[in-house]
C-alpha cells in the first residue's frame, strides 16, 4: 500500500486569506492539519455582518426570474463552424472598479480587448454564457483552430457518442485520432480574487497571435475555453460574494444563482475533459488535488491519476518562473494530497472542481496563487506593492494555464479515454475501482484513508401523487433540476411494480445505469456520516436533495427495470390544478405556495388560516388562485372547510445571512432588510409585521432609541423569528420566550432526523433538515410548543458532526431535544430555530417552516 501521508511529518506551513484555509505544520504520525475548527463560509461574509441589509432586491429578481426560465444551451454548433465572430458591447466606463487599483484588468476593459483579439485571425471567438446577479455579462472564449460549419457538427457528434454511446466511442478511430479535447478555465469566481482572468486574457493574445508550429497544433488538438470573469459583480466591487452576496463556489448542485447555472451549461454543452478554477491567495500556490475525505461518487482512481500528474506539472511550471520566498516574498508550491494530511478536501460538490468530474472531467483543480492583495491588504498596502503582487499572481495564474494545456495535449488520448471510461461505468453500473498504489500507479502516498466508493442503488423512483408524495410541486422541482444537471430521468406511462413497491403511472424514475450516475447519486443519496474520518472539514458534509427539497424518493437496490416503461422527460409535468368546485385549499408545504400565497395577500385575496398550517380561499377566489396555479405551478384542492383567523400579507424586517435574505424574497415576502446599524440609523417599524434575526443585530449594541423603538415594535404585537445563536440571544436579552438555547460544536453541519409535532409551523414538513453550528432549546417554560425535535440516538445523517473536546455539543446531546419551539410572551409571539432551514438557499423541503412561522408571528 505504500507510505501513508497519516505516518509522515509534512513539514510546511501555510497561511490563506480569510474565508481561506490556514493550515501549520504537522508533528510525525498528526493526524489533523489545523486542531482548531474553522467555521464553514458563509455566502459571501461571515455571520453578523451587514451584507444581506445591502443585497440589491433588483438582484435577487433577476437570479429568480432566470432560475424559472428554460435554460439556453450554449452549444449552437448546428451550422456554425469556428470561428464566432461577435462584438460585444462596451460597458460604461466605471472608475470605482476595484481591479483598477491593482493594475488589472477592470470589467469595462474586458469587451474592448476581446473585440480586439476576435479580429487577431481566426481562432477566437466569444459566447455571452449568461448574465450574473448584477446584470453583468458573463464572456465564454473559445480559443481553437479554425473549424468548418461540417467539422463542427462532427465533433459535436463525437462529444455525443462519448456520453451517450461510450462503449462505442472507446472503440471509435476518429475519435482517437481527430477530437478536439475540451479544456475548460475558470477565473475570478470569488470576485475579489481578481489575477485569473487576466492571466487568461494574455494567454488568448498569446495563442491568437502564435504563429509557431506548437501552439498551431496545440489548437488543431484541443478546444480551449474561458470564462473570463465568473463573477464580475464581485470583480468590481471588490467583494468575494455575488451582487446577492452569495459565494458562488459553493452554489453547485444548488445553482441558485445565475453564474453558477452558466457554469452548469458550460459543463453539460461543452464537456470539458480537464479543468482548472483560478483562486487566491495561499502561499505557496495550493494546487489541488486535496486531502481525504475524497467525494465517494467519483471514479476516483481516473480522476486522481491525471490530478496529480496535472499538479506536479504545474509545479514545475510555476517553480521554474523563478520567485523565491527571500526575493519576493513567494513560498513553493503545495499540493494537499501529498503534502497535507486533511483540512481541504474534495468532499462536497459544492466548489466548481468538485462539481466537474460528473460530467466526465477527469482532471480538475482549484489553483490557489500566493500573494494576498484582497481584504485588509487592499487597504493597507501600498498601490506598488499591491500591483507587484498581482503582477507574481497573474504570472503564476498564466504558468498553471501553459502547464495544463501541455499536459492535455501531450496526454490527449488517454484523458480522452478515461473520460469515455467514466460514462462507460456509468452507463454499465459497473462498480466503481478503489484508489491503490496498484490501481493508479505513479501517484505516491495513497492509503486506506484515502479509498472512499460507494455502491450505487439500481433506481430512484419519484412517486407520483398519493399520500407518498407530500408536495407535487417539490417533485417537479426536484425532477427539473435534475433535468437540468443533464441527469436522465423518466415518467411512467403505466404502472409498476419495482424494488417490492408499486408506484402509480406518472412517477419519475431515475435508472441509476446512466453515464452521470455519480451526480444523481450525489443528489439523491442520503450522504454519509464522515465524523469518525477526519477531525475537520473544509466546508459542508451533507446535502441530499433526495431528504431536503421536500419530495418523497425511493432507493432501489436491486430491481428488474424492464416492466417500467416511460419516456424520457425534458421537465415535470405541470402540477398546477384548481378544485372546479368548493372552497379551495393551499397546502404551504413547498415555497412555491408560500410564494402563491403571498402573491394573493398582496392583491387582497381573502385568505383563512386552517389547524394544520395550511390556508383556504373561499369559492369565490377561483379565479385569482387560477392565475397563482399557472405562475408558480401549485394546486388549490376541494375543501369544506372554512379556515380560521383571517391572514395578511407579513412584511419582514430581516437580519439575516444572504441566502437567507434570497429564500425569503423566494417565498414573496415582502423584506426590508435591517442590522444592528440599519436599527441605529433610525428604523420606521411600521414597515414590518415581523422581525427574522439569524445575523448582524445584537440588541446589546443598539442605541437607547433603537432599542426602546425594537421593544415597542414587540410590545406591540410585532413577532419575533429567530434562528441560531443570535436569533436566541436576542430572545433572551428582550425577555420574550422562556427558553434555554444550548449550541453544539460550532464547526458541524449536515443533514439530520428531525420528528415533526405538525400543526402551524411544521405541519407537512420532512422528517430531515439541514443544520450547521446546530443548537437546540432546554429548560422550556410554561406555554413553551415543541415544534420540532432532533431524532434520537444519532440524528446526524450525512454530515460531520463531533462532540468538542470537553466532550459537549455532540449529536448525543441533541437527540430528542426541541429543535424549534414557539411561544407567546408580552402579547409578543416567537418562533425560534436550532436548525438552519435556508442555509446557502438549499434545503427547499425546509423553507416552508419559515414561511409559516413569519405568517403565524406576524401582527
Amino acid at each position: 500500500m505504500g507510505i501513508s501521508r497519516l505516518s509522515r511529518p509534512v513539514p510546511l506551513t501555510v497561511t490563506a486569506a480569510v474565508g481561506a484555509l490556514v493550515l501549520t505544520a504537522l508533528a510525525p504520525g498528526s493526524a489533523t492539519a489545523d486542531p482548531t475548527p474553522r467555521p464553514v463560509t458563509r455566502e459571501g461574509s461571515p455571520l453578523g455582518a451587514d451584507r444581506a441589509a445591502r443585497a440589491p432586491e433588483a438582484a435577487a429578481e433577476r437570479a429568480l426570474g432566470d432560475a424559472s426560465s428554460p435554460a439556453p444551451g450554449l452549444g449552437g454548433d448546428s451550422g456554425r463552424g469556428y470561428p464566432r465572430e461577435r462584438k460585444l458591447d462596451v460597458p460604461p466606463v466605471d472608475p470605482a472598479d476595484k481591479s483598477i487599483k491593482l493594475g488589472l484588468t477592470p470589467y469595462h476593459g474586458i469587451a474592448p480587448k476581446l473585440n480586439a483579439l476576435q479580429r487577431v485571425g481566426d481562432r477566437v471567438s466569444v459566447e455571452i454564457a449568461g448574465r450574473s446577479a448584477g446584470g453583468h455579462q458573463l464572456y465564454l472564449v473559445t480559443v481553437t483552430a479554425p473549424e468548418s460549419a461540417r467539422e463542427t457538427a462532427r465533433q459535436t457528434r463525437m462529444r455525443e457518442r462519448i456520453e451517450n454511446d461510450p462503449a462505442g466511442a472507446a472503440k471509435d478511430r476518429a475519435i482517437k485520432s481527430s477530437y478536439k479535447t475540451p479544456v475548460f478555465i475558470n477565473n475570478n469566481i470569488h470576485g475579489n480574487e481578481w489575477e485569473g482572468t487576466d492571466a487568461a486574457l494574455k494567454l488568448i493574445e498569446k495563442l491568437a497571435k502564435a504563429e509557431d508550429k506548437g501552439s498551431r497544433e496545440l489548437l488543431s488538438r484541443n478546444r480551449l475555453y474561458f470564462n473570463i470573469t465568473t463573477n464580475p459583480d464581485g470583480r468590481i466591487a471588490g467583494t468575494r460574494a455575488n451582487a446577492n452576496g452569495f459565494d458562488l463556489n459553493r452554489d453547485f448542485i444548488t445553482a441558485s444563482q445565475p453564474e453558477a447555472r452558466a457554469v452548469r451549461r458550460i459543463a453539460v454543452d461543452k464537456q470539458p475533459a480537464v479543468m482548472i478554477d483560478l483562486h487566491g491567495y495561499v502561499n505557496g500556490t495550493l494546487i489541488e488535488p486535496t486531502t481525504p475525505p475524497h467525494g465517494e461518487n467519483y471514479e476516483y482512481d481516473l480522476f486522481l491519476k491525471n490530478s496529480y500528474a496535472n499538479a506536479l506539472g504545474m509545479e514545475a511550471a510555476i517553480k521554474g518562473l523563478g520567485y523565491t520566498e527571500e526575493k519576493d516574498g513567494v513560498l513553493p508550491p503545495v499540493i494537499p494530497f501529498r503534502d497535507q494530511q486533511e483540512g481541504w478536501d474534495d468532499w462536497p460538490p459544492i466548489f466548481t472542481p468538485q462539481y466537474m468530474p460528473f460530467h466526465g472531467a477527469v482532471a480538475t483543480h482549484t489553483i490557489e496563487f500566493p500573494m494576498q492583495v484582497n481584504n485588509k491588504e487592499y487597504e493597507s498596502q501600498p498601490v506598488a506593492e499591491l500591483r507587484r503582487r498581482a503582477a507574481i499572481n497573474v504570472d503564476i495564474a498564466g504558468a498553471a494555464m501553459r502547464a495544463t494545456l501541455d499536459y492535455t495535449d501531450r496526454h490527449r488520448t488517454s484523458v480522452i479515454a478515461d473520460q469515455i471510461e467514466v460514462f462507460r461505468r456509468g452507463a454499465t453500473g459497473a462498480e466503481q475501482v478503489p484508489v491503490s498504489e496498484e490501481t493508479v500507479p505513479g501517484v505516491p502516498g495513497i492509503g486506506p484513508e484515502d479509498v472512499y466508493t460507494t455502491t450505487f442503488p439500481r433506481a430512484y423512483v419519484i412517486p407520483a401523487g398519493g399520500d407518498r408524495q407530500r408536495s407535487a410541486a417539490a417533485a417537479a422541482r426536484l425532477v427539473d433540476h435534475l433535468v437540468a444537471n443533464d441527469v436522465r430521468v423518466e415518467r411512467a406511462s403505466h404502472g409498476f411494480r419495482l424494488g417490492e413497491r408499486t408506484y402509480p403511472k406518472g412517477s419519475y424514475v431515475v435508472d441509476m445505469h446512466q453515464p452521470k450516475r455519480g451526480l444523481a447519486n450525489v443528489m439523491l443519496a442520503d450522504g454519509r456520516d464522515i465524523s469518525d474520518k477526519v477531525s475537520t472539514m473544509y466546508d459542508i458534509s451533507g446535502w441530499s436533495l433526495g431528504r431536503l427539497w421536500g419530495a418523497s424518493v425511493d432507493s432501489v437496490e436491486r430491481g428488474d427495470l424492464r416492466g417500467v416503461h416511460g419516456r424520457t422527460v425534458r421537465a415535470a409535468s405541470r402540477v398546477g390544478y384548481v378544485a372546479p368546485h368548493g372552497n379551495l385549499r393551499l397546502r404551504l408545504d413547498d415555497p412555491r405556495e408560500i410564494a402563491a400565497l403571498n402573491s394573493l395577500l398582496g392583491k387582497g385575496v381573502s385568505v383563512r388560516r386552517d389547524r394544520d398550517g395550511s390556508v383556504v380561499l373561499p369559492s369565490s377566489a377561483r379565479r385569482a388562485a387560477a392565475a397563482a396555479a399557472k405562475t408558480y405551478d401549485v394546486a388549490f384542492d376541494a375543501t369544506k372547510a372554512k379556515g380560521g383567523a383571517a391572514l395578511h400579507r407579513t412584511r419582514v424586517a430581516a437580519a439575516v445571512t444572504p441566502g437567507e435574505l434570497f429564500a425569503l424574497r423566494e417565498m414573496n415576502f415582502d423584506v426590508v432588510p435591517v442590522s444592528t446599524d440599519v436599527l441605529n440609523s433610525g428604523f420606521d417599524w411600521k414597515k414590518a409585521d415581523a422581525l427574522f434575526v439569524s445575523a448582524g443585530l445584537d440588541r446589546s449594541k443598539l442605541t437607547a432609541a433603537a432599542r426602546a423603538g425594537l421593544d415597542r415594535f414587540l410590545a406591540g404585537g410585532g413577532g419575533l423569528v429567530g434562528r441560531g445563536g443570535t436569533g436566541a440571544a436576542l430572545n433572551a436579552d428582550a425577555g420574550l420566550l422562556a427558553v434555554k438555547a444550548v449550541g453544539g460544536n460550532g464547526d458541524a453541519n449536515g443533514v439530520v432526523r428531525v420528528v415533526n409535532a405538525g400543526g402551524t409551523v411544521t405541519g407537512g414538513a420532512p422528517d430531515h433538515s439541514f443544520v450547521y453550528s446546530p443548537s437546540w432549546f432546554t429548560d422550556l417554560g410554561p406555554g413553551v410548543r415543541v415544534e420540532q425535535k432532533y431524532g434520537t440516538g444519532n440524528p446526524l445523517v450525512s454530515g460531520h458532526w463531533r462532540a468538542m473536546e470537553d466532550g459537549s455539543g455532540g449529536p448525543a446531546d441533541a437527540a430528542g431535544r426541541a429543535s424549534v419551539v414557539s411561544g407567546s410572551a408580552g402579547g409578543t409571539d416567537v418562533v425560534l430555530f436550532g436548525t438552519e432551514p435556508l442555509f446557502r438557499d438549499h434545503p427547499k423541503g425546509a423553507f416552508p417552516q419559515v414561511g409559516r412561522a413569519l405568517l403565524s408571528v406576524g401582527r
